[in-house]
C-alpha cells in the first residue's frame, strides 16, 4: 500500500488551512488504484480519527504520525483531526500513508505552503522520532505517479534508487520529516537522485557460477539446455550428492538475458514484496528461487489478507527450484497447476482480488526412493517396492504431466570428479539457446507465444507435424509407458525444441526419440 500525492487545500481562516486533500494510491497485487487522503482539522476536543476502510497498520499510523510530528519539533494540532481515505470500498494497507498524512496535517497547520505541494508525490513510513523508513511497492507507485502527471517524488532514502529508475520525474530521497518540511519551505537543498539505468542494467546481469563447473552429467546438461531453449519444466531424479542442486542453480546462466523491460517487470514484483535491499535499483539477472519443502501454500503461490506475491511470482521470468519435491505439501504442489498453465496467479480474498505474473520455469529434484539409492551403482537401496511406489506416488499425475522433461541424474564416479576436462561454459550454451529462442519467435510471430512450452493443443497440431516414423515411435511409447494425451503433447513440444536447437525446419524421428527418453516417470520402474 502506498501513498503518493499532489495536495490541494482550502483555507477556513487566515491562520491556517483546515482542510487538505492528498491524492494517493493503493497498490493491490500489481495494480494501482487512486485514493484521496482527506485531512480535516476542526475546532473541538482533541481527537485523531482515520476512516475509509483502513487496515490495522493504517489505523496504527495515528500514533506514529502524532509522535513523529511532536518529536520533529512541530506542534500537533489540539483540535479534532479526521483523515478519510476515499473511496471507502477499496481496502487500504501498509505504512506508506504515514508521510502524506503527516504532510497534510502540517499543511493544514500552515507549516507548508500549498503552492510548494503542487505536483508532488509522498510515500513513506514514519518512525516515532520523525525519521522516514522504507516501504513496499515504491517502483510501481513511481510509474503510476508519472502517468498521473506528478513531477516530484518524495520517498524514503532507502527506496530512492528504485524510484529513480523511472524517467521523467524528479526523485528526492528523504531521511526525516523535517527534511521534507525544510525543503518545501526553500530552507534546505536536496538534490534529486538520478541513476544510469543502462549501466546498472549491464552491471547487475553478471553470474558468479557457470555451467563449466559441473563435472560429468552430460545427459542432465543436455536436458537443461533443451529446457532452457524451449522454457520447459524439468524434474531431476537421482541419489543424494549427484549434483541436482548444482545443476538447477546454474540453469539461469544459460537462459537468454532479460531485456530492460523484463528486468523492470521483475523488479516491480520484488518491490511489491518488499524484497529489494536498501539502495537496490534493478533485478537485472533472472531470478532463482529455492523455497524449503516446509513452505505453506500461501508462501508458495502468494496470499495473505491483502495478497502478496509468493515464490512462484518471485520466480517470474526465472527459475523456481523445488528440491525434495515429494516432501512438499500436497496442497502446495497442486496449487502450481494453474500458474504452470496460465503463467499467472489470481488470489481472491473476501475484501480484494489480486493478480500476479508467474511465468517461470519449474525445476524440481527428487530421490528415486525414500533412502535415495534405488538404482545406484554403488550404494544398496534399503526400500521395499511398495515404499518406492508410495514415495513416487506423492507426485500426482496431473502435476507430472505438466513437467516436460524427466531426467535421471546418477551418482558421479571418481574419474569424472577428478578429471581435468571441463564442460562447455554457460556463455557457449546460451548462444545456442538464444538462437533456438530466436527461431521460435520468428515462427510464432504475432501469435503471442514466447516459447515452445507455451503452445496450445491447436498450435501443437499446426507447428509440430511429424512423419510416419515418428508416429510409430509415439505409438510404441503410448503402448509401453501408458502416456496421457497431455504427455504426448509435451513430447511434441520438446521434439520441436530439439529440432530448433539443431536448426532443423522439420521434426525428425531422432528428435522424437530423444524427447521420449525424457518421460522416465511415466513408466513403472519398480
Amino acid at each position: 500500500m502506498n501513498g503518493f500525492a499532489s495536495i490541494c487545500a482550502a483555507n477556513s481562516s487566515p491562520e491556517k488551512k483546515v482542510f487538505v486533500k492528498v491524492q494517493s494510491m493503493s497498490v493491490i497485487g500489481m495494480e494501482s488504484y487512486p485514493v484521496t487522503v482527506e485531512v480535516d482539522v476542526s475546532r473541538g476536543l482533541p481527537h485523531f480519527a482515520t476512516v475509509g476502510l483502513p487496515d490495522a497498520s493504517v489505523k496504527e499510523s495515528r500514533d506514529r504520525i502524532k509522535a513523529a510530528i511532536k518529536n520533529s519539533g512541530y506542534a500537533f494540532p489540539r483540535d479534532h483531526v479526521t483523515v478519510n481515505l476515499a473511496p471507502a470500498d477499496i481496502r487500504k494497507e501498509g505504512t506508506g500513508f504515514d508521510l502524506p498524512i503527516a504532510v497534510g496535517i502540517l499543511a493544514a497547520e500552515a507549516l507548508i505552503e500549498e503552492a510548494a505541494l503542487d505536483g508532488c508525490f509522498f510515500i513513506g513510513e514514519l518512525s516515532l522520532d520523525g525519521s522516514i523508513k522504507g516501504v513496499r511497492g515504491v517502483l510501481p507507485a513511481a510509474f503510476k505517479a508519472r502517468e498521473s502527471g506528478i513531477r516530484s517524488v518524495f520517498v524514503p532514502e532507502e527506496n530512492a534508487a528504485e524510484a529513480a529508475m523511472v524517467e521523467g520525474i524528479q526523485v528526492y530521497g528523504v531521511r526525516t520529516l523535517p527534511d521534507v518540511v525544510e525543503f518545501l519551505a526553500d530552507r534546505k537543498i536536496i538534490e534529486p537522485l538520478s541513476v544510469n539505468a543502462d549501466r546498472l542494467f549491464q552491471v547487475h546481469r553478471h553470474y558468479e557460477i557457470d555451467f563449466s563447473e559441473i563435472k560429468g552429467q552430460k545427459q542432465a546438461l543436455r536436458a537443461l539446455e533443451i529446457a532452457a531453449a524451449g522454457s520447459h519444466n524439468v524434474l531431476m531424479i537421482g541419489p543424494p550428492g549427484s549434483g541436482k542442486s548444482m545443476l538447477a542453480r546454474r540453469l539461469p546462466t544459460i537462459l537468454p538475458e532479460l531485456s530492460f523491460e523484463e528486468a523492470i517487470e521483475v523488479t516491480k514484483i520484488f518491490s511489491v514484496a518488499g524484497l529489494l535491499n536498501a539502495g537496490e535499483t534493478l533485478v537485472a539477472a533472472r531470478p532463482f528461487r529455492a523455497p524449503h519443502h516446509t513452505i505453506s501454500d500461501a508462501g508458495l503461490v502468494g496470499g495473505g489478507q491483502m495478497p502478496h506475491p509468493g515464490e512462484i511470482s518471485l520466480s517470474h521470468l526465472g527459475v523456481l527450484f523445488l528440491d525434495e519435491l515429494p516432501e512438499f505439501k500436497r496442497n502446495a504442489l497442486e496449487a502450481l497447476r494453474q500458474p504452470l498453465e496460465e503463467g499467472a496467479i489470481t488470489i481472491t480474498r473476501s475484501a480484494v482480488t489480486a493478480a500476479f505474473p508467474a511465468r517461470f520455469m519449474l525445476v524440481a529434484a527428487m530421490n528415486p526412493c525414500p533412502c535415495g539409492y534405488f538404482g545406484d551403482r554403488v550404494r544398496r537401496c534399503r526400500c521395499s517396492p511398495q515404499q518406492i511406489r508410495q514415495y513416487q506416488a506423492k507426485i500426482s499425475g496431473p502435476l507430472l504431466d505438466r513437467i516436460d522433461l524427466h531426467v535421471e541424474v546418477p551418482s558421479i564416479q571418481y574419474r569424472a570428479l577428478s578429471g581435468k576436462q571441463e564442460n562447455e561454459s554457460s556463455a557457449h550454451v546460451r548462444e545456442r539457446v538464444v538462437r533456438a529462442r530466436r527461431r521460435q519467435k520468428e515462427r510464432f510471430g504475432g501469435a503471442g507465444i514466447p516459447t515452445n512450452a507455451s503452445m496450445t493443443e491447436k498450435q501443437i497440431r499446426s507447428f509440430c507435424p511429424i512423419d510416419e516414423e515418428s508416429h510409430q515411435l509415439m505409438e510404441m511409447a503410448v503402448d509401453k509407458l501408458g502416456l496421457s494425451a497431455r504427455a504426448l503433447d509435451r513430447i511434441l513440444k520438446v521434439s520441436r525444441t530439439i529440432a530448433d536447437l539443431e536448426g532443423a525446419a522439420k521434426i525428425e524421428a531422432a528428435h522424437v526419440a530423444e524427447a521420449i527418453q525424457y518421460r522416465s516417470l511415466d513408466r513403472n520402474i519398480v
